[in-house]
């Protein structure tokens, strides 16, 4: 292997990574690790000091191009848009702080950030990146990132999730919620439910999906079995690790129908994520490895 394929490939999972989490599109992120082997391919590594640096440099600025399309893109996107879940390996789950920056209810948290400030957040909070490499992959001084930095921190830190919740307790209310679900247990589910849980759908406009979002412990319980009911004979609920989290996969005849990702706060669900366009569940038929740091 030549040396720039070969730091490129020991960096790539750490790429898609840094993609991913500033893009929320696993499809766009592949995309955008293609941009960047090609830029990274005419680049003369004798004057390259930090190859890791340079790649995440690359990797950043292409997906900050990429995050403007995809700004005009959802603009006209038909009901709620939701980030493509992924499949993970264990590991990820493994590494809390790799976990919770790409749960679901987190990469939602980071739609609400300008473009720039999103970058900043990732390259900061989850990767740990100085201000002064930070600076250069978004084209700013050091002092406007620091001040950058501190505004998309207070930002998160008022709309991530209150409470921490062990992996264990999320296994327990998850597999509670099922069982509410598949023998139509309203009061099951009312249990589980926060008051204020929110139930969100993606179908892109392709797939029936909830085009607003459904509020309140009681609509969404009645919601999810008066759904369910219709097609319960041909629906199969299955257990799954999506974007570091326990999730629930459903199948419909056997196909792939739904990736239901789950918000917990204080150890019960605030949060429900209905992923249902088909185009977003491509990554859901192997694991992805995402890494906060190189493969050696």
């Amino acid at each position: 292997m030549d040396p720039a394929t070969e730091a490129f490939v020991a960096h790539r999972n750490l790429l898609f990574t840094v993609a991913y989490e500033m893009l929320g599109s696993a499809a766009d992120a592949e995309d955008v690790l293609q941009e960047t082997w090609l830029k990274w391919a005419g680049v003369e590594l004798g004057a390259v000091r930090d190859r890791r640096a340079y790649l995440v440099r690359i990797t950043t600025r292409q997906a900050l191009n990429r995050l403007r399309t995809l700004g005009r893109r959802k603009e006209s996107y038909i009901g709620s848009w939701l980030p493509e879940p992924l499949l993970t390996t264990p590991d990820v789950a493994e590494d809390v702080e790799l976990a919770d920056s790409v749960s679901m209810a987190m990469m939602l948290v980071l739609e609400t950030l300008a473009p720039v400030e999103r970058a900043v957040f990732v390259l900061r909070e989850v990767f740990d990146l100085g201000y002064g490499e930070i600076a250069e992959a978004v084209e700013k001084s050091p002092a406007a990132v620091r001040q950058i930095a501190h505004r998309a921190r207070a930002h998160v830190a008022a709309r991530r999730p209150r409470g921490e919740v062990s992996a264990t307790e999320s296994r327990k209310v998850l597999a509670a919620f099922q069982r509410a679900v598949e023998t139509g247990d309203l009061q099951g589910l009312l249990d589980v439910l926060s008051p204020d849980v929110v139930l969100l759908g993606d179908g892109g406009g392709i797939k029936q999906a909830v085009l607003r979002p459904v509020t309140g412990a009681g609509k969404v319980a009645r919601f999810m079995l008066g759904g369910l009911a219709k097609q319960a004979a041909a629906l199969s609920l299955g257990a799954a690790q999506v974007n570091g989290y326990p999730a629930l996969i459903v199948h419909l005849d056997g196909e792939l129908d739904t990736v239901l990702a789950v918000r917990f706060d204080e150890g019960r669900i605030t949060g429900l994520y209905a992923v249902r366009n088909p185009e977003k569940l491509s990554h859901m038929h192997r694991e992805t490895a995402l890494r906060r740091r190189a493969t050696r």
